[in-house]
């Protein structure tokens, strides 16, 4: 309850004076959320640093150029642009027809980097099951386990009920247990 206030006093100080040290700790407080939500869809270091700069840049100019109207969640605002913004991103590369080039690295050969390359794989396999998903169950599954996004805040960003919200997270999770049974 109390950082729901603290937001509103910060986003009433961005509002009215422009204030960027306002701005600036709203910033702090979603930085990293919005920045492992973007990874999470576009799988590439640069891009996400690239995605989540814009996502802010456009946060900031919807709060100054639309005074008038009342934002009754930061993060729901946040989380929003961020889709739209990755929506986008993913349009201009269908478009552009960019294709990803892989980076080799050379690792070493000691017990930290095989631990690393073991839980990388274990990601790995699990990114690629959410990514069989549908679109609508892969968001579900980032907003609430990877955001750590409660149910209401979801219905929210997604603009459903959280009912609906509850069945699609069902249904997700049923579907992700079905292919890792399978991969077995």
């Amino acid at each position: 309850m109390k950082r729901k206030i603290n937001e509103k006093i910060l986003l009433y100080k961005i509002k009215t004076k422009k204030d960027p040290e306002a701005f600036g700790q709203l910033y702090d407080l979603y930085i990293e959320k919005i920045y492992r939500f973007i990874y999470f869809k576009v799988n590439s270091k640069e891009e996400s640093e690239d995605l989540t700069s814009a996502v802010f840049l456009k946060v900031w100019s919807y709060l100054i150029e639309h005074k008038e109207k009342e934002v009754d969640s930061f993060s729901g605002l946040v989380y929003k642009i961020a889709r739209n913004i990755v929506i986008d991103f993913y349009r201009s590369k269908a478009v552009h027809k960019e294709y990803p080039i892989d980076i080799l690295e050379e690792i070493g050969e000691d017990d930290h980097n095989l631990y690393k390359i073991e839980m990388n794989q274990e990601v790995e396999k699990i990114m690629k099951d959410i990514k069989k998903l549908k679109y609508e169950y892969q968001e579900v599954i980032t907003l609430k386990y990877v955001d750590d996004l409660e149910v209401s805040k979801i219905a929210e960003i997604l603009d459903r009920s959280q009912t609906n919200i509850r069945v699609i997270m069902h249904r997700a999770i049923k579907k992700l247990k079905s292919f890792q049974e399978n991969n077995k």
